[in-house]
């Protein structure tokens, strides 16, 4: 047994969840190469980022990652179902009377929010992510950051997705938990599988299977996964080469919090941090449009660049400010905490703008609000030796969220990302949709169904807009 004294600071950037506390965490560790001896049994960043990597040699880093959300789905502390004396214990929760219709002619969304699930029961969830970097030693994270009560994992597997729901059997292993194949995940923790050894390629489709034994809540979710994921019937078929007639088809992450691959000393991790436009809403389900996904596929296509990791922790709705899941409240654990963190851009924004903006009165939301928090985060990067990507706000104007002040606000808190220097590098999104003839709105190319998020189109547009010098050792545009 080895024993490790970590700093309060260290603690809250390892735990995130948990209070910033002084103490000992004690951890097997049994490498199996030199190499392994080189991660951290507990956290694994890049070196300058949160708790660095000790040696040159290699390292944890993050492929694929997504961001935890509440599901609201009302029930007690174990959290069965959504509210209400007769929800159901599994399945999808019933849709609510829809709204009426928009007038004719208002833009409106082009694909609808996913269903919530109210929870599991004996069953089995195979999820499929895409991965950035390769490698050929792998594990993954669970999560349970936002439950309230313990879940029970009765077996884990990742495999190489064949297609749908179907896996690679040559490709498929056991996961275990300190050697255990079974694992109880407390209220608020994260916890790491062992690593198993699998060849995973740049871009690969990967297939988590988690099986529930008992009954669980939904509570823990990534609600847009934009990707399928598989409910089986009854019983484990975590091992199973497909998921024959699921119970059903969503497309959400339940429990799964990341996947990291073993990569050389150089290799590190972009976080895209933001809300809806970088979670990708709008566009198209198990295409990866979204534009984290195209910056990936750039920066493996250029062997300068071909070390570096893409994850995307966007949350759909999200804003910058507030509690319960505001940007800086989630900064630390979704962003800083991610093994082999580097960089991070910033784009968040726009939901702050668009309720702030209606307020009025002396101490009424301003772009002031926003450009403090962005320089919190900013500070909060810089203690742990990660970059921060300033981003700008992509237009909003003729959707249901606009107004004449919102677009002010908006403005101002371009002009800061753009001319402050407080920033380590600027990617100017929006400039890379914009109108030029309207500069309030998207322009035709960005194919926007509702003016306020991108279609596939416009994910491209942003994705490309990124300078991949800022990431290259001595090229024009690194932040340093």
């Amino acid at each position: 047994m080895t024993t490790k004294r970590i700093s309060s600071i260290a603690a809250a950037c390892i735990f995130g969840f948990a209070g910033a506390l002084s103490f000992e965490v004690h951890a097997q560790v049994t490498p199996t190469s030199a190499a392994e001896r080189v991660v951290a049994p507990m956290s694994g960043a890049a070196p300058g980022g949160c708790c660095a990597s000790q040696t040159t040699q290699q390292h944890w880093v993050a492929t694929w990652a997504t961001a935890q959300q509440f599901a609201v789905t009302g029930g007690n502390a174990g959290g069965h179902g959504a509210s209400g004396a007769t929800a159901p214990l599994v399945g999808i929760v019933p849709a609510p009377t829809p709204p009426p219709p928009p007038p004719p002619g208002t833009p409106q969304r082009r694909f609808p929010i996913p269903p919530t699930l109210a929870g599991l029961n004996n069953q089995t969830v195979r999820m499929i992510v895409r991965g950035s970097i390769g490698g050929s030693r792998v594990r993954i994270r669970v999560s349970n950051a936002v439950g309230g009560a313990s879940v029970t994992l009765g077996a884990a597997h990742i495999a190489l997705r064949s297609k749908d729901s179907a896996i690679v059997p040559a490709a498929d292993r056991v996961l275990t938990f300190s050697g255990k194949p079974a694992a109880t995940i407390y209220a608020g923790q994260v916890m790491i599988s062992d690593p198993v050894d699998l060849t995973v390629r740049p871009l690969a489709d990967i297939a988590i299977s988690l099986y529930f034994p008992k009954q669980t809540s939904a509570q823990t979710n990534h609600r847009f996964s934009l990707h399928s994921t598989y409910i089986s019937k009854d019983g484990d078929m975590t091992g199973q080469t497909e998921i024959p007639d699921p119970a059903s088809v969503v497309e959400s992450y339940y429990y799964l919090a990341g996947v990291d691959v073993l990569a050389p000393a150089d290799a590190a991790t972009i976080v895209t941090f933001g809300d809806s436009i970088t979670d990708g809403d709008q566009s198209s389900l198990n295409t990866n449009s979204e534009w984290p996904a195209v910056l990936a596929a750039r920066l493996q296509a250029n062997k300068a660049t071909s070390n570096i990791a893409v994850v995307n922790a966007g949350i759909s709705g999200n804003r910058i400010l507030g509690d319960n899941g505001g940007g800086m409240v989630r900064f630390f654990h979704d962003a800083l905490d991610l093994p082999g963190v580097k960089w991070i851009t910033l784009l968040e924004g726009i939901n702050d703008i668009s309720g702030g903006a209606r307020q009025t009165g002396p101490n009424a939301f301003g772009a002031a609000d926003l450009i403090a928090a962005y320089r919190q985060v900013i500070a909060m990067a810089h203690g742990a030796g990660v970059k921060v990507i300033g981003c700008t706000l992509t237009p909003f104007g003729g959707s249901s969220a606009y107004s004449d002040r919102g677009e002010e606000i908006r403005s101002a808190a371009n002009n800061f990302i753009r001319t402050s220097g407080e920033f380590d590098a600027v990617v100017d999104f929006d400039a890379a949709v914009r109108d030029p003839a309207d500069p309030k709105r998207y322009r035709a190319e960005a194919d926007s169904p509702d003016l306020l998020h991108p279609g596939d189109a416009g994910y491209k547009l942003m994705g490309e807009a990124v300078d991949l010098g800022i990431f290259v050792p001595g090229a024009r545009g690194r932040p340093n």
